[in-house]
């Protein structure tokens, strides 16, 4: 008798998440028997009536019940779907679970045998697009197909063989999206790209399986589950606890099943640093963390390094970091975790330069530094006349990104992204000012972060730091200063599996932009990017790039990265914009819209209540002050923390900045207050100089498109007063 393969579904872990809290442990009693023995008379199997002959029920309780595939050639047992006893048969009447005649991946397909009977009007993105072009003035125009490839091409692609000749008819992407749901993802992608004007040869490149591949056995269940289409939806469950591993945490579902796109980056050996990039929701930190767990997979065991080599994680600011930590926990086993240090990039330069006597490390916002700039700021010179922010923000991206210690440095010093011009002699005449800020700061015992990173790259090259990292990966790379890469590329030598850099420009928030190449990090050749949008409604997409349209974001290496090619599978509701009098009537509305939230959450699930909702606003005090309206109108509250991650297992809804809602996800997002003077904020307009003005709007604009990109399912944002520019 060949041996037995147990799997489970994405769709199963979906239907999970929403069993109520009190039903999920006999959930889980009913998987553990399944894991142990899928053939087990205690399972009470049940034949169903449906089209598809191979599904069968399995009893949890007198109220609930699984639906199985399993096929009756071969030993392969398929946890799909749980629900109520009637919901659980309605969805297994509904959906066949079939091998694709042509890629053999096992596709769950709806069986519903409608049809397209007429293309939907056009949407308000199409009919926009449509009034731009020369109207077709030939006698009985048709609208031309989407895409002219074959049946054998589009079966190439994953197309269920009956929807082949729907799909060949389809002239808008509006009707490719209202056939989705009865679309694999993996066709979908492929279908969505060519309505875009991509290549068919291109797109049968990225996602169709080899013209030559060998005939499929539609009756081989186990050998489906091993094709990479097959694994962005199924598990193959091979440790002795993973099905409960699973379970324990429903929601996070996504970090088991990687699309073929990201096992290519993530399950392979590179011959040097690669840069990832993606927009919102694509999966970056995702990949980023499954790459971290195959390389310390490798080192555990290899252990030619004696058990000593580690893959170092890092990323910009200190929550995301123990996110990361966190998340990585419940993916790794104990061995793979005790190959892996995540630290955010401040902590780990604090660490690698302290001792005894050392200096502080400081930044701009610290009381030490300001003193020190009001100090030094009193050898302003008259000539050449320029405000004072000119020289704050000169100080902060010439002199310390650069590590200039003198005059000659400086003159020498590029300025490239300054919006005013220096010759010699004015760069002479304000040298002074930052000659004196140094020395007061070295006076008052505090450095500038920038100097300790220049102060660890040096310790590093002179063999008084031994580097433990045999890897470095990089998550939000778009927030690293050019001085922070430098050190990262010291830390591993240049070779195999050295760098895995994730980020996107779309996402900048902090204002600091570096080129990898000038900072000695090679990634000729290995630039990937991620392109579909796994996160949020296709409707919410388009709302959060709008809000950087038209505005030039680079690639992290000198080039320039558009999102022309960026898109959702998913579809929604439109973002609703609202706009009020005043604080108190926008606060009244925004507690009405979650107290309706709050009223439909499962009545058995109490202490989660409100977990999945948050509400965002630009600053810790304009949020404290939106709290404090919550609380009055009895809406339950919890603010997220800075040090640790979110417990989905505590009530009340979400509070959180802008800035730290970033790597988060939740199904409602409410940004409230984009007002005039709040977004972008007022402080931002301070300087002078053109370029820097510029530059400081994206980042507020990027602001936004993150905190709109962490809604799965809804997205409100609300304003009062004048609203924010951005908005208009």
């Amino acid at each position: 008798m060949s041996e037995i393969t147990v799997a489970i579904s994405q769709e199963f872990l979906e239907a999970y998440a929403k069993v109520p809290r009190r039903k999920q442990g006999k959930v889980m009693n009913m998987v553990t028997k399944f894991r142990e023995n899928p053939r087990s008379p205690g399972l009470n199997y049940e034949t169903l009536a449906t089209p598809d002959p191979n599904l069968r029920s399995i009893r949890v309780d007198v109220e609930y019940r699984a639906i199985v595939l399993k096929p009756e050639q071969g030993n392969v047992y398929v946890l799909l779907w749980v629900d109520k006893h009637d919901e659980a048969y309605d969805w297994a009447f509904r959906h066949k679970v079939d091998i694709h005649p042509r890629t053999g991946s096992l596709q769950i397909l709806s069986s519903s045998t409608e049809q397209v009977a007429a293309e939907p009007a056009p949407g308000p993105e199409e009919a926009s697009e449509a009034s731009t072009t020369t109207p077709d003035t030939t006698p009985q125009a048709q609208a031309s197909p989407i895409c002219e490839a074959r049946e054998r091409e589009l079966l190439r692609l994953g197309v269920p063989e009956a929807l082949v000749a729907e799909v060949q008819q389809l002239t808008s992407v509006t009707a490719l999206e209202a056939l989705a749901h009865r679309l694999p993802a993996e066709a979908l992608e492929a279908l969505m790209f060519l309505a875009q004007g991509e290549p068919l040869q291109e797109v049968l490149e990225t996602y169709g399986v080899a013209d030559s591949q060998t005939p499929v056995d539609r009756d081989d269940f186990a050998a489906a589950l091993r094709r990479p289409d097959s694994q962005r939806r199924f598990r193959v469950v091979e440790e002795e606890h993973e099905l409960e591993h699973m379970l324990q945490a429903p929601l996070a579902h996504w970090r088991v099943f990687l699309h073929p796109s990201q096992r290519q980056l993530v399950e392979r050996h590179w011959n040097g640093a690669v840069r990832v990039l993606g927009g919102a929701g694509t999966g970056k930190t995702v990949v980023a963390m499954h790459r971290a767990r195959w390389l310390a997979r490798r080192l555990v065991d290899d252990m030619a390094d004696d058990g000593q080599g580690k893959v170092l994680v890092t990323t910009f600011t200190r929550n995301l970091a123990t996110d990361i930590e966190h998340q990585l926990r419940e993916l790794c086993q104990d061995d793979e975790l005790a190959r892996l240090e995540v630290i955010n990039i401040n902590r780990l330069v604090a660490r690698m330069i302290a001792r005894d006597g050392a200096p502080r490390l400081v930044y701009p916002s610290d009381k030490g530094y300001q003193q020190a700039w009001k100090r030094a700021m009193q050898l302003k010179p008259e000539d050449p006349d320029l405000p004072d922010t000119f020289f704050e923000e000169e100080f902060q991206q010439v002199i310390l990104p650069n590590h200039l210690r003198t005059r000659q440095e400086y003159f020498r010093a590029s300025r490239a992204g300054r919006g005013v011009a220096l010759n010699r002699r004015q760069r002479a005449a304000i040298w002074p000012v930052f000659e004196e800020m140094r020395a007061q700061l070295s006076h008052a015992r505090l450095r500038p972060f920038e100097d300790g990173v220049y102060e660890a790259i040096a310790m590093v090259e002179r063999g008084e730091l031994a580097s433990r990292w045999s890897h470095v990966i990089v998550d939000e790379a778009q927030d690293f200063g050019a001085e922070t890469l430098r050190l990262l590329r010291q830390l591993v030598p240049e070779g195999r599996d050295d760098l895995f850099i994730v980020g996107d420009g779309h996402q900048r928030i902090y204002g600091r932009r570096a080129s990898l190449s000038k900072c000695g990090i090679n990634i000729r050749g290995r630039g990937k990017k991620l392109r579909i949008n796994y996160r949020t409604t296709e409707q919410t997409r388009r709302f959060a790039v709008a809000l950087l349209e038209g505005q030039a974001i680079d690639d992290l290496d000198d080039g320039q990265d558009g999102q022309q090619d960026y898109r959702s599978l998913l579809q929604g509701d439109a973002p609703e914009v609202h706009h009020f009098d005043d604080f108190d009537a926008e606060m009244a509305a925004l507690s009405e819209r979650l107290k309706a939230h709050l009223a439909a959450h499962d009545p058995e699930a109490v202490e989660s209540a409100g977990a999945d909702c948050c509400v965002t606003a630009r600053s810790q005090w304009l949020l404290d002050r939106i709290q404090g309206a919550l609380q009055q109108h009895d809406i339950p509250t919890l603010a997220v923390s800075r040090d640790n991650p979110d417990d989905p297992e505590k009530a009340g809804v979400r509070l959180a900045t802008l800035h730290r809602v970033k790597g988060l996800e939740f199904r409602q997002m409410h940004i409230a207050c984009v007002n005039e003077g709040v977004i972008p904020a007022r402080y931002t307009g301070r300087t002078e100089d053109p370029v820097e003005k510029r530059q400081r709007e994206v980042n507020e604009r990027a602001l936004l498109h993150v905190a709109a990109t962490r809604a799965i399912k809804h997205l409100s944002i609300s304003s009062y007063g004048q609203p924010s520019p951005f908005l208009r």
